[in-house]
């Protein structure tokens, strides 16, 4: 079965989401009046795209959304779904360059409505246009006819239908629609190139005027060819000994600007080894040793006046306790044994050679040999008399040792006197050996600095040399773009004239003047911008061919859209008849079966048609062609001829109720023989048979099942019988459509 599932949800009477199952060649859908049988009816028109509300029994898309009921409430949208089995991937794009993929094994068609109107498609949940479906369902024969749904009281509607409708219900069951589709695309295609033609002709017409004036600009641009061929020669000549000179001058300045850079480069390498040290400034670093070891000559010498001066005060001391032990009294408290004096007098003795050692310390020795008299003179009397006074004695001692270690420090700092004068003596020699060298480091530095200085100037000089030949330069491409403008890019092989001998400056400036006179003729002439007239002139040659090839490409394409379009007429007349001979075949079949004989067959018949005005008929259009339709101004129709057993009556008008309804069922049966749709949808066709003729529509619809999967909405239990499964529609208490379903071979083993 190609139509599996059917899925309907707010749609009319189904408040809730409802299903049927359709994997059966024949089912069967029944339930009282009022219940919503027809709308599953509806809601398969619907989802095929049905357009118009009047078969859809409603006036706009809200009509189609559930309105609620007392224990329901109303819906925003309905939306059915359709899903069809595509295992054998019979479905296809046939006139559609929509991107959707149907390599799929079950393809969902559905449609949404909202409560604005706004439609809603989609195909496998992608969204597409209305356009797309119906080009999907025509590959698998479904047309927009709607041959393959025949609603309640429309059983006759094939009958009732003109020639015309009767032939594209035909070619859509023959599913022909794909050259419909193919000749409408052409046509459209073929009514767009016409005009583009009209475009483009009317195009040409605008640029003819413009193209004869640019002709009569060129006649004059030709006339001004000699003037310009002279030109062009002395430019070429002007600007070959131009350019020479500017070459020559060019590389000497070049080779005299590099001779300055290379020379300022070595004086500046050369300037750059000299020493860098300012000795007004800046002391050296045996000028900076020498200043540091007079520092430390100026702290030993300090040092000396302090150890001076301690001696002075260390003197005078001694002097005074000489006078106190000269007044003090002999007293026998205390006693000194004479080993002990004498020993003290021979350590004073001792201390005072020392100090007298000292060359430098001249003041010292007359006190000391004083001293050395007075202790000798106490050592002569001490030989008889002991020591009384302790105390001065005690203090004398001491002072004597520090007298004698100051001398000792004395002579130590006037040994490191000695050695750091000498050391300053030596640093300042080096110091004024390295000022002389500097010295002579400025002079030749002063030396080439002005050297420099000289060269620089050279410079300057050179630089006044450039900047009036880059002026001349300057000249020089000025002239060349007006020469390029003037007279067009040769003017650049200057380069190839040969020149015998040199042109002197003075007759470079005669052989401007002599061009500056004849570009004012050029300009008198009034062909001063010939290069731009030449080039909008070609440009619009150009373009005029090009609109000229354009109408030759579209008189090719409106022929060759002629052709295809007369090919498909010529396959869909000879598809068409085929499947009219096809279809009278199985009409007669059925024909004979409704009725018991009789006989009944289609026939095409061509109708008059008011033929359309054209573009193609104006006047002087050279894509027309000779040869004409020969059936221009009609259009083909179908008419149905009956003829019943045992009456006369062939007129379709005559026929009863009953008749046509039997006559309109075995047509539709046979059209579908011939080529089968998916799905065949009968909306209580069987409702004007009785009970022998709805034997025989059992009989053909079981038969017809074989072809294409029967959805039967009926009230007779002859086709009941015939269905596999019987869906049931009720209007359930809620006030919304309900299904019940039965499958009848599982009812009949449970009956048994």
């Amino acid at each position: 079965m190609t139509l599996k599932t059917l899925e309907l949800s707010g749609f009319k009477s189904f408040g809730k989401k409802t299903s049927l199952s359709l994997t059966t060649p024949i089912t069967c859908i029944v339930g009282p009046n009022g219940s919503g049988k027809s709308n599953i009816v509806e809601a398969i028109r619907f989802v095929l795209g049905e357009q118009s509300m009047k078969s859809l029994r409603g006036k706009g898309g809200v009509d189609l959304i559930f309105k609620g009921s007392k224990t329901l409430s109303s819906q925003n949208r309905a939306s059915v779904s359709m899903t069809f089995d595509n295992s054998k991937k019979i479905f296809s794009f046939t006139n559609s360059d929509l991107g959707v993929s149907l390599d799929y094994d079950e393809i969902v068609i559905s449609r949404e409505v909202f409560a604005d109107g706004a439609n809603r498609y989609s195909i496998n949940g992608t969204e597409v246009r209305l356009k797309d479906i119906v080009d999907l369902l025509a590959s698998v024969n479904i047309g927009s006819s709607g041959h393959h749904i025949i609603s309640q009281g429309e059983a006759d509607r094939v009958l009732n239908a003109s020639s015309k409708d009767r032939r594209a219900m035909i070619e859509d069951a023959l599913g022909l629609k794909v050259y419909q589709y193919r000749i409408r695309e052409s046509e459209r295609k073929l009514e767009k190139t016409l005009e583009n033609i009209k475009e483009v002709q009317s195009l040409r017409r605008e640029v003819a005027p413009h193209l004869i004036f640019l002709k009569k600009q060129v006649q004059l641009i030709e006339k001004a060819r000699e003037l310009r061929d002279e030109i062009r020669e002395l430019y070429k000549i002007y600007f070959s000994a131009e350019a020479t000179y500017i070459n020559r001058e060019s590389g000497r300045l070049t080779e005299k600007r590099r001779m300055y850079d290379e020379k300022i480069l070595s004086l500046d390498d050369r300037i750059s080894r000299l020493p860098k040290g300012d000795t007004t400034t800046e002391l050296s670093e045996d000028a900076t040793h020498a200043k540091l070891l007079e520092e430390e000559l100026s702290r030993v010498r300090s040092a000396k006046d302090d150890i001076s001066r301690k001696l002075g005060r260390i003197e005078g001391l001694v002097e005074r306790i000489e006078r106190d032990l000269a007044r003090v009294s002999e007293k026998p408290e205390k006693i000194i044994k004479e080993t002990e004096w004498r020993e003290m007098l021979h350590t004073i003795e001792s201390h005072i050679d020392d100090a007298l050692s000292s060359n430098d310390f001249t003041h010292v020795s007359s006190i000391l040999r004083s001293l050395k008299d007075h202790i000798r003179v106490l050592h002569e009397e001490g030989k008889s008399a002991p020591v009384r006074n302790i105390e001065l004695e005690n203090e004398f001692n001491s002072l004597s040792e520090e007298r004698s270690a100051l001398g000792v420090q004395m002579n130590t700092l006037t040994e490191k006197e000695k050695e750091i004068t000498s050391q300053i003596e030596v640093f300042r020699q080096k110091d004024a050996l390295l000022q002389n060298h500097a010295r002579e480091s400025e002079r030749v530095r002063y030396e080439l600095l002005n050297e420099r200085n000289e060269v620089s100037s050279s410079m300057h000089s050179l630089v006044f040399e450039e900047e009036k030949l880059s002026m001349i330069k300057t000249i020089f491409e000025t002239d060349l773009a007006e020469a390029g403008v003037l007279i067009g890019r040769e003017v650049i092989d200057y380069a190839r004239t040969e020149m015998v001998g040199e042109i002197l400056r003075q007759n470079q400036d005669e052989l401007r003047r002599k061009i500056e006179r004849i570009k004012i003729k050029l300009e008198d002439s009034g062909t001063g911008n010939s290069s731009e007239i030449m080039k909008e002139y070609e440009d619009t040659e150009e373009r005029d061919r090009f609109l000229a090839r354009e109408i030759d490409d579209l008189n090719t394409s409106i022929r060759t859209l002629r052709d295809v379009i007369l090919e498909l007429k010529e396959t869909l007349d000879r598809e068409f008849k085929t499947g009219v001979e096809k279809i009278n075949r199985q009409f007669q079949e059925f024909f004979a079966l409704m009725f018991g004989g009789g006989s009944a067959f289609l026939s095409v018949v061509m109708e008059h048609k008011k033929p359309k005005k054209s573009d193609e008929m104006e006047e002087g259009n050279e894509m027309l062609d000779e040869e004409t339709d020969s059936t221009l101004g009609f259009e083909r129709g179908i008419e149905i001829h009956v003829s019943l057993p045992q009456k006369k009556v062939k007129d379709l008008n005559m026929l009863s109720g009953g008749e046509r309804s039997l006559t309109s069922i075995a047509l539709l049966f046979a059209m579908s023989q011939v080529n089968p749709p998916p799905f065949l949808v009968l909306d209580e066709t069987d409702a004007a048979l009785d009970e022998a003729n709805s034997r025989k529509y059992g009989n053909m619809l079981e038969n017809l099942s074989k072809f294409s999967e029967l959805i039967v909405v009926t009230h007779n239990r002859e086709t009941m019988s015939r269905a596999q499964i019987l869906y049931g529609v009720t209007m359930g208490a809620e006030g919304a459509s309900k299904l019940l379903s039965i499958h009848l071979e599982d009812a009949s083993m449970y009956a048994k």
